[in-house]
């Protein structure tokens, strides 16, 4: 059976796109980001899902470990985020005082927050959350999280859908030890790589010029910085299209030119949302 591990406990957003993406598998919950990358990097049979960015709130801040541990993606998926006010059951909305979530999730539901005159609470995450009100049994607590986490611990949904904007969502890469990419067929792909330039005047002006030259489109490109140093940098890039085609091939070779570090991440197949 094919093991997903996932940042955080039971219930969290996570668990919820592992669900989506594979209901079969052995889903299993880890304290760290680290600890997932770490377990699916010594176990060819498991794979992780990690959150990478949110459409409100940017980049989640994986991509050290991205760096570090070059798991294969696999694929590409975007989760609805719809929070939840979850109380103990019997708990009302007159009786909540203090809220508890991850930060993130504190920050999205804020205008409801307010308006509600309630005290914020910053905690790991939106599943623990959850678990620590279902453990406390003091219905002035709430926790802010997914319905699964409300399933999961018998809580009582008070307030369905109180982020400050509908239709947000997160992208969740599936990741593993083995490489693996599909055949190249009329569809559309997101090819990911990492690179880091050799160090000389105008490196990442002169190293682009091959994408703009075929055409192809870049749709992420982040820098980061070496460990122990601020004058040498990784950079992270995702460009639309498979890299078997052959305006893929020429742009990766002009940057090959240019780089003393290359490392394909992944090929995989966009999602649907992408197109919406």
């Amino acid at each position: 059976m094919i093991k997903i591990y996932f940042q955080g406990t039971y219930g969290a957003y996570s668990h919820l796109a592992a669900l989506s993406i594979d209901p079969q598998a052995k889903i299993i919950p880890c304290k760290t980001f680290d600890e997932c990358f770490l377990n699916a990097s010594k176990d060819e049979n498991s794979k992780i899902i990690v959150p990478e960015s949110n459409r409100i709130t940017g980049n989640i801040g994986i991509e050290y470990l991205i760096f570090k541990y070059r798991l294969n993606i696999y694929s590409e998926y975007f989760q609805k985020i719809e929070h939840n006010l979850l109380g103990i059951p019997g708990a009302k909305i007159l009786d909540i005082k203090d809220v508890y979530s991850h930060g993130q999730a504190l920050s999205q539901c804020s205008k409801f927050i307010k308006a509600h005159n309630l005290i914020e609470h910053v905690r790991a995450d939106t599943a623990g959350s959850a678990e620590m009100i279902a453990k406390t049994q003091d219905k002035t607590k709430a926790a802010i999280a997914s319905s699964l986490s409300a399933e999961t611990y018998d809580l009582k949904i008070i307030k369905k859908n109180i982020e400050n904007e509908k239709g947000n969502l997160t992208r969740f890469l599936l990741m593993g030890k083995n490489v693996f990419q599909p055949d190249f067929e009329k569809r559309k792909y997101i090819t990911s790589f990492l690179f880091k330039l050799k160090s000389k005047p105008a490196a990442l002006y002169q190293s682009l010029g091959g994408f703009a030259i075929n055409g192809v489109n870049l749709t992420k490109l982040q820098s980061y910085p070496e460990k122990n140093t601020f004058d040498s940098f990784f950079f992270l890039c995702e460009i639309e299209g498979h890299i078997e085609d052959i305006k893929i091939q020429k742009s990766l070779e002009e940057l090959g030119l240019h780089c003393q570090d290359f490392h394909v991440l992944g090929v995989f197949e966009a999602d649907k949302q992408r197109e919406k």
